[in-house]
Formats: C-alpha cells, structure tokens, sequence
C-alpha cells in the first residue's frame, strides 16, 4: 500500500499554503450543501506532495470516512493508461500510429460510414479510407457512446447494448466485433467524438501483445510502478475501502446511492474495459502521474520515452482545432474552448481562448464519477481529484479546481 501525505512545505515549491487551504473550503462547502459524498484532493510539486485535503463519506449509509487509502472507480481515466499501453507497443515497434487497425482485428476491415436516415433504416456509405492507430488514440475514429444521445449512430449503439459502458455478456473481443458492425459517424480522422475508441484499443493491445488487457496493464505497468491497488476489481479483502458510487437524487440533488452501477469494481467484470474499467488509490494514481509529468519514467522505472509523452501531450485534432470547434457532442460539464486532444488526453492549446489559470501544454482527463487528474509539464504540478458522484457534468468541479489550484501557485517555472 502507498502511503499518500503531505512530504514538503508548500512554500518550498511555490505554494502559498494559506490559499491551498481554499480547496479545502470550497469542497468542504460542497459536503455542508449535500452535493457529494466525500472528496480527496492532491496537489505536486516537483515530485512532492504539497497538499492533501479530504473529507466526508466514501460510504454515506455505512458511516465509512475518506481515507487516502480509499478506492475509487476512475472509469474514463482508465484510458490514459490505455494509451500508454498502446505507446509502448509503439515504442517496441510492434506497432505504428498509422497502421489500419483491420491488420490485427480484420473485423474492422470493411468500415461504413452513416449517409443519412435513422437508427430504424440507416443508409450507409463505405468509408474512404480505413480506422488507423492515431485515431483509435485520439477519438477520431468516428466511433461514439450510446449515451451521446444526439445522432442515430447513438441509437444504434443503445440497440446494441453500449450505453453507459460495454454490452453486458460480451468479452473485449465481442465488444470489437459487435463495434465493427455499427456504421461510424463521420470519416476516420475528420472530426472528434467521445467514444469506446479505447475500449477497442484496449483488445488491439490483446491482440498484439498476446495478453489479456488486465495481464498486460498489471505486468508492464502498475508492477513496474507499484501500483499494487490498481485493477479491474477491488481485491475480497479491499472491499470494505472501495467508495459507494453515487447519483444526484431527482428531486432532493442529494447524493443517492446507485448500487446497480455500484458493482463496478465489486465484481469481476466480463470485458476489460480499456475506455473506463479500472479501480485505484489515490497513492497508486500519484505514482501514473509522477511517471507522466517525468517524461515517462519513475524511480528507475521506464515506461515510455520523453519524445513518446511529448507527442501524447500535443494537440493532434484535425487542422490544429480544440474540442469545440472538432467535436460532434458535449460530454462535461464546462466548454472545451482552447483545449484540443492528444494521444489519450486532453491538451490545453490556448489558456487565453479556454479562460483558465492553467499552463499551457497541461494534459489531463477525468472520470465519470467526477474524477480528474492533470499534469503541468511546464511547471512539474500533478493534481489528482477524487469523489463518486456520477455523471461528471452534475457539477464543475474540474474547472474549479484547477483555478484554486492555480491561484495559489505563486512560483514562476524553475523556482
């Protein structure tokens, strides 16, 4: 187990502790308001954790704090790692960023593209040109997620089965398969869209690998890092610190216990969800974000080379646009002005155009249970957030923190 606490004075990193205990105060009035159920907050400098804030339930009904060794369903952070996963296979050069993806998985050798009509009798076209690597990376695929709910495509995949995670009964190669048979949105590589891309990367790394994704992740990544806590299921005797998942009750706001989702991470699932499967601490995604903001390397342990990281953290949307201007739909709960999407993350292009504190090159995702976690390559700052309130559009949290994050960084680079 990771032991997560405060290890340098804020000041000795470029914090002034006094606001860094803003964080704390905001969230705290968020628990006094009933809008979550509990919360815990990181934020790094240089390596060092500079603050740590908590408080309230990760179980409401049983009475259960939160704790820094609490568990959490990080859903949508699970593609990140996803991602890294991909990259190193990359870096081993058993795979190239524009290969089709029918070479390994030829269930996607014959995509179509809708042209118009419903989710009843949809017309369809064949796509100009096949679904590469990058695209699976960077959403451009013209996949999409049933919960969308603004094109037929979005229909279709609800018929299917993929609404709010994969279809239920299916292993990651029956995902791929029942996947490939849905017409995509859009040409692979003209436009952005959310979208289970990662879960189909996520059997792409079975395939080339010859491992199961779990036996993969455990084996190349969170051995290596010591994420021991990190899985696809709690361990039995870790049950009791996996956090209760909750929703905002309809008529009171309040946060209302949802156990039906709340099996995620109780259970062993069917498909290892790339897109949104893992569980972890907050110790276990400190050591993923460590690795990141060092280029892709941690305590002596090298996963990923620095030009490989640098080229995740650029923006490879088409014509350099942000998620506003490429994007098919709206997924979280603030515009996405001046952030564009690099290979499995979020990348901030223009502070200016976003209205955000944040540096610029910052690369970051969330959760759907309101999760986040970014990384500062400029100024070496993590910051990681954890609570259990789905979905991630209930409130802005994302966008709040990083501005009291930020406002109480008083350093400039290199101090």
């Amino acid at each position: 187990m990771i032991e997560l606490k405060v290890d340098v004075d804020p000041a000795e990193v470029g914090f002034d502790a006094e606001r860094l205990r803003r964080i704390d105060k905001h969230f705290d009035g968020y628990l006094e308001q009933k809008r979550l159920p509990g919360y815990l907050a990181v934020v790094t400098r240089n390596g060092k954790v500079a603050h740590l804030a908590s408080n309230g339930r990760r179980d409401i009904e049983a009475g259960l704090p939160v704790e820094t060794d609490t568990i959490w369903r990080v859903y949508s952070m699970t593609k990140p790692v996803t991602s890294v996963a991909a990259m190193m296979l990359v870096e081993a050069g058993l795979i190239d960023l524009k290969d089709p993806i029918s070479r390994w998985l030829p269930e996607f050798s014959e995509p179509r593209v809708f042209a118009g009509g419903s989710s009843v009798k949809p017309a369809t076209v064949p796509a100009a040109g096949p679904i590469r690597l990058w695209h699976l990376l960077t959403h451009t695929a013209g996949l999409t997620y049933g919960f969308h709910r603004t094109h037929p495509v979005d229909a279709l995949y609800r018929d299917a089965g993929f609404d709010l995670g994969t279809a239920p009964g299916l292993d990651l190669a029956g995902v791929s398969e029942a996947i490939a048979r849905l017409p995509l949105l859009f040409e692979p590589g003209s436009e952005w869209n959310y979208s289970v891309a990662t879960d189909i990367l996520g059997r792409l790394i079975e395939v080339v690998s010859g491992q199961s994704l779990d036996a993969f992740f455990a084996e190349r990544i969170f051995t290596p890092l010591g994420m021991h806590e990190t899985g696809f299921q709690a361990a039995d005797g870790d049950l009791d610190r996996l956090a209760a998942l909750y929703v905002p009750h309809p008529a009171t706001k309040e946060p209302f216990r949802h156990d039906e989702l709340g099996n995620v991470g109780r259970v062993a699932p069917s498909c290892f969800s790339g897109g949104g499967g893992l569980v972890s601490t907050a110790g276990d995604f400190h050591r993923f974000a460590q690795m990141l903001v060092r280029g892709g390397e941690l305590d002596g342990v090298r996963l990923l080379g620095p030009r490989t990281v640098r080229l995740m953290a650029t923006n490879h949307l088409p014509g350099g646009g942000d998620l506003e201007t490429c994007g098919r739909t709206g997924f979280s709960e603030a515009p996405y002005d001046g952030f564009g999407f690099g290979l499995g993350f979020s990348v901030l292009d223009d502070p200016v155009k976003a209205k955000t504190l944040a540096s610029a090159g910052e690369f970051a995702w969330g959760g759907a249970a309101s999760t986040a976690f970014w990384v500062d390559p400029d100024e070496d700052i993590t910051v990681l957030f954890f609570t259990q309130l789905l979905p991630s559009s209930t409130y802005p949290i994302r966008v709040e923190l990083r501005n009291l994050v930020y406002q109480a960084y008083l350093a400039s680079n290199g101090a």
